[in-house]
């Protein structure tokens, strides 16, 4: 069957090479904002005269019967068309004939894919969005039980100063506030109209690009059209947006990995959210964590794909830019299946609060507070810090921790020790004696609660 653009050519081209350029397979999925898109151009065409009031009607009523029997299942997709744009007006003239043909009058196939990418784009940037805030919601509610339950925070994946788990997982909840930040910025830029660009020169027709702009809610259109069909710059920002987001969910996720393992038992995660094994019997597998960890590297790769796509092309479209769709829809698909999953994950996790108090004081996590007790008795810091080495190493060649040790012993090593040093290393005033703000005093992390549950509201 001869192509609708056929002109100079016959419009007859070999099946393999239909194969390739055919994009109805994925961007069929478009129809929603093509045909949004289509009833705007109508509208505005009729608003400026190009099309009779009449015509409109029959298009408008014709986009809305393809718009209804589409979601309804009733009209299926013919994948003989090249793409949703093609399907859609082919399906519109077939049934309302001539006025059809108008429709796509002072528009291309180079704009109005542009326009309908920014369209969708624009919604998912805020149902991404959405569920970002669901996970934030979750981190909130696991920190706001464990503000005093002392864990270990590391450095190095050393056990280094005893912080709560709720001010570690809010690490994690002010990540995802600037994942969300991101979003908001990509959705700024994504709100551009480029509909009436045309294939890359604009149009001989009086058209009002700033009417079907706001038809369609966009508060700007772009100013160059050879820019208007070219850019795809949007696409990188959300994908490069989604990368990172995607990094902070997989930093996340290898805690929950370590933290659910043997060799922590800092958390249980719920059967909902992990798998056994086929032939050990006592394995309980946190595969969902390690999916989503694993996934960031399929978005780091859509990323990629898009950036070297782009990187060489010529000024304006070229069909290069087809392969736009496959990387974003992936990206954007991935993302929001983490998202969903992370946010029950987090929320059904059962922390062990006697378990990470146990290894912050295997850990000697509290030696810098030590150390900072001898410096208040009037001892240089640096003497105060080998002197705490030293009693760490005795405890570790004993099997105690600091808390065991007998003022007999500490006075053994400095005789400024007395009996409040046992009140300086007590986890709990170690945590309690971080007023700085953003630390991790129950103080400080009841006022990060209160921001982050702020900020996504």
């Amino acid at each position: 069957m001869a192509k609708m653009w056929a002109g100079v050519t016959a419009g007859i081209t070999d099946s393999l090479a239909d194969e390739l350029n055919s994009s109805l397979r994925f961007d069929k999925r478009l129809y929603e904002q093509d045909i949004k898109g289509s009833l705007a151009h109508a509208a505005m065409l009729a608003a400026r005269g190009i099309i009779s009031p009449d015509e409109c009607d029959k298009i408008s009523s014709g986009l809305a019967g393809i718009l209804e029997d589409l979601k309804s299942g009733a009209l299926q997709f013919d994948m003989s068309c090249e793409d949703i744009h093609m399907f859609v007006e082919q399906v519109l003239t077939e049934r309302i004939g001539e006025a059809g043909k108008k429709l796509h009058t002072a528009r291309s196939r180079n704009d109005q894919v542009a326009l309908d990418m920014r369209l969708y784009l624009m919604d998912e940037e805020k149902e991404i969005t959405e569920l970002v805030k669901a996970v934030i919601a979750a981190l909130a509610d696991q920190a706001e039980q464990h503000k005093e339950s002392i864990m270990p925070g590391y450095t190095h994946l050393q056990r280094a100063q005893p912080v709560s788990f709720a001010h570690q997982l809010l690490a994690y909840a002010m990540m995802l506030l600037r994942d969300i930040g991101r979003l908001s910025d990509c959705r700024q830029r994504t709100n551009v109209s480029p509909i009436g660009s045309c294939a890359l020169a604009g149009t001989t027709y009086d058209t009002d690009r700033r009417y079907e702009a706001a038809l369609l809610g966009f508060d700007e259109i772009s100013l160059n059209s050879i820019d208007g069909v070219s850019d795809r710059d949007f696409c990188l920002e959300l994908l490069s947006a989604l990368a990172i987001l995607m990094m902070h969910l997989s930093r996340l996720s290898e805690e929950l990995v370590l933290w659910s393992s043997w060799e922590f038992r800092f958390i249980k995660l719920s059967d909902d959210f992990t798998t056994g094994s086929s032939i050990m019997p006592q394995k309980k597998n946190p595969d969902m964590a390690e999916l989503i960890r694993g996934k960031t590297g399929r978005v780091y790769g859509d990323l990629m794909a898009l950036l070297t796509t782009l990187k060489g092309l010529p000024l304006a479209y070229n069909k290069d830019m087809q392969e736009d769709k496959e990387a974003v829809f992936d990206a954007v698909d991935t993302v929001k299946l983490c998202l969903k999953v992370a946010a029950p994950m987090i929320a059904s996790m059962t922390a062990l609060p006697e378990n990470m108090k146990k290894a912050a004081q295997e850990g000697f996590i509290n030696a810098t507070d030590l150390a900072d007790y001898l410096v208040k008795k009037g001892l240089p810091f640096r003497s105060a810090y080998k002197i705490s080495g030293q009693i760490v190493a005795k405890c570790i060649e004993q099997g105690k921790v600091l808390e065991t040790v007998s003022l007999g012993e500490y006075k053994g090593f400095c005789d400024l020790f007395e009996e409040d040093v046992y009140n300086d290393i007590d986890l709990m005033n170690c945590m309690e004696k971080r007023i700085s703000e953003g630390g991790t005093s129950v103080a400080s992390v009841e006022k990060q609660i209160e921001f982050v549950r702020a900020a996504i509201e």
